[in-house]
């Protein structure tokens, strides 16, 4: 263990020395939680303020004076849609959908007849095409009133045509809802410990072979028991200074959020912060031994990139399951690594507490993946001395 504490701190000390590791460190932890947070608060502070404007842009309202009158009874302001809206809806210049009004509509409505309206909008337009629903549901209510209307002047009852109350409830907790936008969360820690651990790994095992450092390293009475864990120590020690700021990091990130909503939603303290580094520092540690058992068998740091590049690949796409799994989760789920601590995370975001049966199930696959990947890299250094 002496000689396993010299070789820790003799590679802490050159990964700290290394400035594209700590501009990794600041920027993929310090930074990431109040930028993602930032950028989720903006987009939600944009929707709520399109919504808040309460304004309807629209063709042809001059032709339908009570479409106008509903729409001013409800407190809208009616904007006349500029002649070439089509063209700028789907160049995103313009961030409302168009009511296009035909010219037969009052005509029609005395008529009896039913006159269709557009609502036209841009599905590569984020702006326009949040406020179709709005829109939508506005222009509904203009239906049911004029329905109610009719039936009311053949002496008939609206509640007539509604067989039953229909209420909506949703048992979802406030935190739950916030999930929604905010689960994007723990793909973005999971990736910067990821990306934290990766310099490190590949330089203390690659970019040692390649000046040439590595050899004269194995030569010397050091077991290679004892330099493996140390260099995993360093590697291990720098992911999870990252896994430490990236979880704590969102405590001041919450400052950030321009959204009442989202700020009333999204709880995350100092218990929330402790939950997530619980999960994240055994996984910092078994993907540090897992990218130096990539990189050792590799002659080139470049060559050891390109080979980390597949577990990146990995790593990145594991987490998207429970982003866009529509089934919830499976048992199975926590027994994959970067799978399991996001699902655990996602846990943590909707409020809801870690058994220690979970957490020792994520526990136990980080530690053997991590034991066996270490037996993997000394058994590469010994062909090393070999050859």
């Amino acid at each position: 263990m002496r000689a396993a504490w010299t070789v820790f701190r003799k590679e802490w000390v050159d990964a700290l020395r290394d400035r594209r590791t700590l501009l990794t460190v600041l920027l993929s932890a310090v930074a990431m939680g109040p930028l993602v947070l930032l950028l989720i608060s903006t987009l939600v502070g944009r929707i709520e303020q399109q919504a808040e404007a309460r304004v309807v842009v629209v063709q042809g309202i001059d032709q339908a004076p009570t479409l106008r009158n509903y729409l001013a009874r409800q407190t809208y302001t009616v904007r006349a849609a500029p002649a070439d809206y089509a063209q700028q809806l789907v160049q995103s210049r313009l961030g409302d959908p168009v009511v296009v009004v035909p010219p037969n509509f009052e005509t029609a409505l005395r008529q009896g007849e039913v006159p269709t309206v557009e609502v036209v909008s841009a599905s590569n337009n984020p702006r326009a095409d949040s406020g179709q629903q709005r829109i939508l549901a506005l222009l509904q209510g203009f239906n049911r009133e004029q329905g109610a209307l009719r039936l009311l002047v053949r002496g008939v009852s609206p509640a007539v045509l509604q067989a039953m109350d229909v209420q909506p409830r949703d048992l979802g907790s406030p935190a739950a809802r916030a999930l929604r936008l905010t689960g994007m969360l723990p793909f973005f820690v999971l990736m910067a410990v990821l990306y934290g651990a990766l310099n490190a790994a590949l330089d203390t095992t690659a970019g040692e072979r390649e000046r040439g450092s590595l050899e004269p390293l194995l030569m010397t009475p050091t077991g290679r028991g004892a330099l493996v864990l140390g260099k995993w120590g360093a590697v291990a020690a720098v992911a999870m200074l990252i896994a430490l700021l990236s979880s704590f990091s969102f405590l001041p990130g919450q400052w950030l959020l321009r959204s009442e909503t989202l700020a009333a939603n999204f709880q995350y303290g100092w218990p929330e912060a402790l939950a997530f580094l619980a999960v994240l520092l055994p996984l910092a540690g078994s993907l540090s031994a897992l990218l130096m058992a990539i990189a050792i068998r590799c002659k080139t740091f470049k060559e050891a990139q390109a080979s980390a590049s597949v577990l990146l690949l990995g790593v990145s796409l594991l987490p998207m399951m429970s982003m866009v799994n529509q089934d919830g989760e499976r048992p199975w789920h926590l027994w994959v690594p970067a799978l399991a601590q996001s699902t655990l995370m996602n846990r943590v975001l909707r409020g809801e507490p870690l058994g220690w049966a979970d957490l020792g199930v994520s526990l136990l696959v980080s530690v053997v993946l991590t034991l066996v990947c270490l037996v993997y890299v000394a058994r590469q250094l010994a062909r090393v001395v070999a050859r």
